[in-house]
């Protein structure tokens, strides 16, 4: 029998279930997957909250690495045997587990140079840093960023990935040793929210000018201090709100600091077009193969201690990427 995780009621991590479950052949379009290695991340915490709403019960996660062990009708393009790796939202819930089937659309062949365990920590994170360098913003060498939660998975790709593109990295944390991390990942700057005024701390790096793109994955708690550290005419990303959602938001606010711009981007639709993907996966997979970004995993699970996982993570115990060996 497999294991999977699953929820039938939205809460806390301890809504997770470890369940024994059964897993046929695979249909047309399908395949059957031997999972390697599983991702954890922030989204994972948001569809077991509620804050993602989904028909119950559920599995969770939309990330994860393995080994094709019997392909359905209709596939061509994969084989028995092949390592592949997948990302996605509602179309590949159910990640965390040791076996499933799965439409064959999202799955992306691994070259040899890249292990499951290392795709399975970098997959969603890393094309999600791969269109916020590639696709939001016209980058040239001398601009700068504000990154937020600068030691997460996410964010030590971002910085590695802005710094080949020639940019100036100002990275928030909430830990001098997170601040280390963030630093030997290519953070230029690092600030500790814990003790020093973020918007503050920026104009004073940037000799009051600000940063031309701030991209901020906490939300609630740091978003107006993102604007506040902004250029004239620069760019709000949203990529999460892990401190909760923004609400009340007046779009009269954004003339008042500079005429900012602002936007909510989801990966599903940077990775939509085939072609748009294959090209964002060949450029992460080419830095990551050649050593020009390293993918740190400095949390490893087991499977059915996902709920301390999901504790870990919220209560921002982790840096890098985090996995579940299966």
């Amino acid at each position: 029998m497999a294991k999977v995780v699953k929820f039938y009621e939205t809460g806390g991590p301890d809504v997770l279930r470890f369940e024994d479950v059964s897993v046929g052949e695979p249909g047309p379009g399908e395949v059957r997957l031997r999972h390697v290695a599983v991702g954890l991340n922030f989204a994972d915490t948001y569809f077991r909250s509620g804050t993602y709403q989904v028909p119950l019960p559920s599995g969770l996660g939309n990330e994860a690495s393995g080994v094709i062990e019997a392909v359905g009708a209709g596939v061509t393009h994969l084989a028995v045997g092949d390592r592949v790796t997948y990302t996605g939202f509602t179309n590949t819930l159910g990640a965390y587990s040791t076996e499933r089937l799965i439409s064959a659309a999202p799955l992306i062949k691994l070259p040899e140079a890249i292990s499951c365990e290392v795709a399975a920590a970098m997959t969603m994170r890393g094309l999600s840093a791969a269109y916020l360098m590639r696709r939001i913003y016209p980058f040239k060498a001398g601009d700068s960023i504000l990154l937020h939660a600068a030691a997460g998975g996410a964010g030590l790709i971002i910085s590695q990935w802005a710094k080949l593109q020639g940019l100036t990295v100002i990275g928030t944390v909430s830990t001098d040793a997170k601040a280390e991390v963030a630093r030997a990942h290519g953070c230029d700057h690092t600030i500790n929210y814990s003790h020093e005024d973020v918007a503050k701390r920026v104009r004073e790096l940037t000799d009051g000018v600000g940063v031309n793109v701030v991209f901020d994955s906490v939300g609630k708690d740091t978003f107006m201090s993102s604007l506040d550290s902004l250029k004239r005419r620069g760019l709000l990303v949203c990529v999460g709100f892990a401190s909760g959602p923004v609400t009340g938001f007046d779009p009269a606010i954004l003339a008042r600091k500079g005429s900012a711009f602002l936007t909510r981007p989801g990966l599903a639709d940077y990775i939509a077009d085939p072609a748009e993907k294959a090209e964002l996966v060949d450029e992460l997979f080419g830095h990551v193969a050649a050593g020009r970004i390293r993918i740190g995993i400095n949390q490893r699970y087991a499977l059915e201690d996902a709920a301390q996982a999901h504790r870990d993570l919220e209560s921002r115990k982790t840096t890098g990427s985090s996995i579940f060996l299966v």
